[in-house]
């Protein structure tokens, strides 16, 4: 039996093909870069833009984007970040101006805004909505009012 169960482990693994793949622009500048198993993207990846700085990173699981992802711009500022599950934006994401300044950070339920998104200008809260998949509810343009009518435990 011990025999069997060693046979059937070590041909699981043999039928399981893992490498690590890279993918290039016409240029010749690396686009992407990753593991791949059984012909699905897994673990990490990181993208490319052309001009050679890194556009995105982060992990797949089965060929889906799953965990924290970041996205940057062709000159390198970060552009946004946040979860992944399943392919689907989840939980808090950051949005950055171009500056590299937070513009604004939503809570996110399959890839629809499901919470509250807070808009900042200098790095100040200047308004607030809140939503329910993808439908405004509510919205508030100062932060005393916004603080008064909601628990900022809410906002973690």
């Amino acid at each position: 039996m011990r025999i069997l169960v060693f046979f059937l482990l070590i041909s699981s693994f043999a039928i399981s093909k893992k490498s690590y793949q890279k993918n290039y622009f016409d240029n010749g500048q690396l686009e992407s870069a990753g593991w791949v198993e059984n012909g699905k993207k897994v673990k990490y990846w990181r993208y490319y833009h052309p001009n050679g700085k890194v556009k995105s990173e982060g992990h797949y699981n089965n060929g889906l984007k799953t965990k924290f992802w970041k996205l940057y711009r062709a000159n390198g500022i970060k552009e946004s970040e946040g979860h992944y599950e399943a392919d689907k934006k989840i939980k808090w994401w950051i949005f950055y101006d171009e500056n590299g300044y937070v513009n604004h950070k939503c809570q996110l339920k399959n890839n629809q805004k499901n919470g509250y998104c807070l808009m900042y200008r200098k790095q100040e809260l200047v308004s607030a909505v809140k939503y329910s998949l993808g439908k405004k509810l509510k919205e508030w343009t100062d932060f005393k009012s916004f603080k008064k009518e909601n628990r900022l435990r809410d906002l973690q």
